[in-house]
């Protein structure tokens, strides 16, 4: 089949579908769609929140129980930047629920939801990049200042990296997989909880226009 062929076939399914329906009949089923799309961004929302409980509830019992002073620090520095990435996820579940909860979704609410999420996505790609090198930073900071030796750390260096030049090298290699890894790992998470749903209400906010 041709691609005109296609097209001409699909655009006129199209308009057999809306024939017969009023203006007002269209708003609702769009209404529908858009408030489905926005009850799945804030299931997404609710996945983040509860998987950052966890981490903060891991990292806070790291940081009281270790033994070792550089874990303590460590994990507890991260559980804290965990409860202020909560309050964000909060804020945006609110305005979420805000400009997505009204009984027929305007325009200009989905525009703003879209505007919000697109910002937090991007800044959220950001600060997850940005971390990889303060927490590889931050820990050989204090692995050297470490007052009392870890035996396992210790053990596992001995066995394997017996020559600093093994270790350097390891270390380039395992900071450049994780830094790959990250990177698109993170991308294909944002845009499965998030991108792919922002595409969605765009597309539902180009319908609202040509109403």
């Amino acid at each position: 089949m041709e691609l005109d062929d296609l097209k001409y076939q699909l655009k006129h399914k199209m308009s057999t579908d809306h024939a017969g329906r009023s203006d007002a009949d269209i708003a609702t089923l769009l209404t529908k769609r858009t408030s489905s799309i926005v009850g799945k961004l804030k299931k997404s929302l609710w996945i983040e929140i509860w998987c950052c409980l966890l981490v903060i509830l891991a990292f806070g019992c790291f940081g009281i129980f270790s033994k070792y002073h550089s874990l303590r620090i460590y994990f507890s520095v991260f559980a804290v930047l965990s409860v202020a990435f909560l309050f964000l996820l909060i804020y945006l579940l609110r305005r979420t629920s805000e400009l997505g909860g009204a009984i027929l979704p305007v325009k200009k609410n989905l525009q703003t939801l879209v505007t919000i999420i697109e910002e937090f996505v991007k800044r959220y790609f950001q600060f997850t990049m940005a971390l990889i090198p303060i927490c590889f930073f931050f820990a050989f900071l204090l692995g050297y200042n470490e007052p009392q030796p870890i035996p396992e750390i210790d053990r596992f260096a001995k066995t394997y990296f017996s020559k600093p030049w093994k270790l350097i090298i390891f270390t380039i290699v395992y900071i450049t997989l994780l830094t790959v890894g990250a990177y698109y790992f993170t991308k294909w998470y944002l845009k499965k909880l998030y991108g792919n749903y922002t595409n969605q209400l765009k597309a539902c906010i180009n319908d609202l226009s040509e109403e």
